[in-house]
This record gives C-alpha cells, structure tokens and sequence, in this order.
C-alpha cells in the first residue's frame, strides 16, 4: 500500500494534489527542514534583545513532560514508557534548571505569563508531589498573576482525585483528555492502555474538579475504525457534555510503530484520506446539530466566548512561545527553536548551564507575516486590517492570484475584510498552506 509522506511536492503553486494515506498538520512555517542546527549565535542575539514592542508580543510557556505509561502505536512525539519515579525527579531538576536559565535573559526576565501549556507523553503521569514542586519553581521565575490560560494534558488511566485537586488548587483552568475512541477493540489495536470504562471515569472525576475548560482529544482513521465505530464514539462523546472537542487524523510518520507494522504487512489497510475527510465532516454536522460551533479546522466547542484557545490564538498572533522540556519548540523574537531530542544531550547540556536547544530558524519580516497568514488561516477566517496594521500589508492582493484559485475550486468564500474558508477547504486546509509559502519553501519536506 502507498503511504504519503508528511509533505507534498507541489506540480502548481495552486494546485494541491490529494493525500491517499497519512496527514499533513502545518505547525510551523518555514518547514522544519529549513531549520538550522548552527543557531547558537542567533539564539544568544534573541535572548539578549529586549521583547518586540512593535507587537507587544505576549509570553507563553510550553512545558514537555515526555513520559506515558505505554508509548501508542500511532505515537511519533518524544516519550519514555512506565518510567521509574527518580527518572521523573532527575527530568524535573533538568526542566527547572532550564526554566530558571531562561528567566535570567533580558528577553524574559521579570515577563508574566499569558498562558501556559504543559503537554507530553502524559503530564498527568506526575506525581501530587512532583506537581507542586514544578508549579511553586515556575511560579517563582515566571509569575501567574496575569494569566489567561494553563492547560494540562491527561490520559484517563492518570486521572486521580488527588491529581486533579493538585492541578486545581495550583490554577489550571483547562484539562484536555486523550480519549481518541471510545471503543474498547480499536483503543486495544491502537496500543491505548484506557478502555471505555477509564474515560467515563475519568470525565466523571474531572467535571467534579470545577475546571473552566474540558477538552476531549479524538482521532479519525485508527487501526480496527468503521464508520459505525466512529460515529457510535463520537455519539458517546457528545452525551457526555464536553466543552471542548479537537479531533486529530492519524499520520504515520517512520518514527512510529504503526509505520513499521504497515511496512511489514501487519496490517492490510487504514482510511485514506477521503473517508477520513468524509467522516470529519459528517462529524461536524451532528456536532453543530447539537449545538456545538467549530473554532477551527479541527475543534468545536459549546461556546465560543467562554472555551477559547488562548495556547493557540496567541501563537498564531505572534506570542513568544518558552519551549521547555526534551524536545520542545519554542518562538521567541521571531526565531523557531527546537531543543535536544536526545535526553542525554538534554540533561548534559544543562548540567553545563547550557540551554539545550538544537536547531532554530530567524524569521524576517515577509516570513513572519506568512508565517500568522497561514496558521490563522486553520481557524477559517484571516481578518485583512490586522496584516495591514501589523505588517502593511494588504494579503488579499499579496496572495491575490491563490486566493481567486481557491476561490474557484469553492475553497474559499467571498468576504470583504477577510478570507474565509468554506467548509471544504477548513477541511484540507492544511494541504491548501504551502500554496501561502515563498516560493523557495514550496517544495520542500516539510520535516
């Protein structure tokens, strides 16, 4: 069976060829491939320099706790399995280490927060104990006082009562469940370690915590997916009442077990892009039958002026973004990082009292305006006086000839002030972006 890589070669700059497997989620712009691993200079030069008042960019923090209590077969994100508890300790001393590195920069120093993120592998996998010790040391670098947002990440076998009342007591306002399906045989052929029962558990334990914002994670094209299993999953998610529902499509990137177990005829066929593009949008309009409205291309929510997104809205506005952790991106000054995938490398260089970033990628001014055109173009509407405002540039007549193309393939839809997607292009809309790119950028991998 043919498998799409993560990235397209495009034959027209309008023109996106369809996926027949696979998935390609744009969270960066330029490609990952432009990146470079000699940043070290640029990187100093940005810490050194004050924050951007032209924008008055607000500060955010992805914090990354890479462990889980079973890696999943779909898994492609940096994670260690069923870690011993000093393991968790030793990571923790890094990421503090790393935290208060950052916060001695002039770029950061004496910054509040406007959000925060702690993401994973698993971050619910930590301790009561654990929790409070990173909350009180970030706290005292960064403070919270002015905080819009603290998302963190759950699996429903991590969902406790003492956990959450720790997460509660400490200010997170919005807990988002990975769920993926709620059916027992697909979560066992996707290497889930929850079944049903776990996440009904856990939603239950987690909507007597009081949080502002529950989200629910959702996957289309698993291993084992019929139609009726997914809908009958989605059915049993909107009984349940979530704020929140974000919806991922199963990529198969190289780094994963699925990849192999395709590769060695394991299993004999997943949706292709089609069905799965099928069954988003038949998903979507039993969610705004019950009354949910879509943020983006691959979220809904009950209400939109109460369960926003600020993790995302800001970054697609140009928020400096903290990465910490193994792994974990960061934006800061207009420049993309990556950190030490490797947690030897990780740990070393902090015991240095090096920062441990790997690759990055300084953004001009053209990059950075392509860069917020195309991510908030995923939430379905770009507002043209906001470029104009920010970057004096009218994107309607800078991207005119892509736009009247999308237009005529019914991808876009006529609206003064703004460039709005139809539903059919929010829901390729990922495959629609490098079209936006420079030129150079185009045909690029996108790792």
């Amino acid at each position: 069976m043919a498998i799409v890589e993560n990235h397209v070669q495009w034959l027209s700059v309008c023109e996106p060829p369809e996926p027949v497997e696979g998935n390609l989620f744009v969270s960066a712009y330029p490609p990952f491939s432009c990146w470079q691993a000699d940043c070290s200079s640029e990187f100093e030069r940005v810490l050194q320099s004050s924050p951007d008042k032209r924008g008055d960019a607000p500060l955010g923090l992805y914090v990354h706790i890479p462990f889980c209590l079973q890696r999943c077969q779909f898994c492609y994100y940096r994670s260690i399995a069923n870690p011993a508890s000093d393991t968790i300790d030793s990571y923790l001393d890094a990421l503090i280490h790393e935290i208060r590195l950052y916060g001695e920069s002039p770029r950061l120093k004496g910054r509040k927060l406007a959000f925060v993120y702690f993401g994973g592998g698993t971050p619910a996998l930590l301790s009561p104990g654990q929790m409070q010790r990173l909350f009180r040391e970030l706290q005292s670098v960064f403070p919270w006082c002015d905080i819009q947002e603290v998302t963190f990440e759950c699996s429903p076998k991590t969902v406790t009562r003492d956990r959450l009342e720790t997460l509660h007591a400490a200010g997170v306002t919005r807990i988002s469940m990975g769920a993926q399906q709620l059916n027992d045989d697909v979560l066992r052929q996707s290497g889930r370690i929850h079944l049903v029962d776990d996440i009904r558990r856990a939603y239950d334990e987690i909507r007597q915590h009081h949080f502002d914002v529950v989200n629910i994670d959702l996957m289309v094209g698993l291993v084992g997916e019929t139609e009726q299993s997914f809908f009958e999953s989605l059915h049993q998610v909107i009984s349940m009442n979530p704020d929140s529902i974000t919806f991922y499509q199963l990529e198969i990137p190289a780094n994963t077990p699925l990849f192999h177990a395709l590769h060695e005829g394991q299993i004999s066929s997943l949706a292709g892009w089609d069905m799965k593009r099928q069954r988003l949008t038949d998903a979507f309009a039993q969610l705004e039958s019950e009354g949910y409205t879509l943020r983006s291309a691959y979220a809904a929510v009950r209400d939109p002026a109460r369960h926003r997104f600020h993790y995302q809205e800001m970054q697609y506005r140009g928020a400096d973004l903290l990465g910490t952790g193994l792994a974990s991106f960061g934006y800061l000054g207009g420049m993309h990082y990556q950190n030490q995938a490797s947690m030897r490398e990780y740990s070393e260089s902090l015991a240095a009292g090096r920062l441990p970033y790997k690759r990055g990628y300084v953004l001009d001014d053209e990059e950075r305006m392509v860069r917020e055109f195309v991510l908030q173009l995923k939430l379905g509407r770009v507002e043209t006086q906001y470029f104009s405002s920010k970057f004096g540039v009218n994107v309607a007549e800078h991207f005119r000839e892509q736009l009247r193309r999308f237009a005529n393939r019914g991808w876009l839809s006529p609206d003064a002030g703004a460039v709005t997607l139809t539903r059919q292009g929010l829901l390729r809309v990922d495959r629609l972006l490098p079209a936006f790119y420079r030129s150079e950028h185009r045909d690029l991998s996108y790792w």
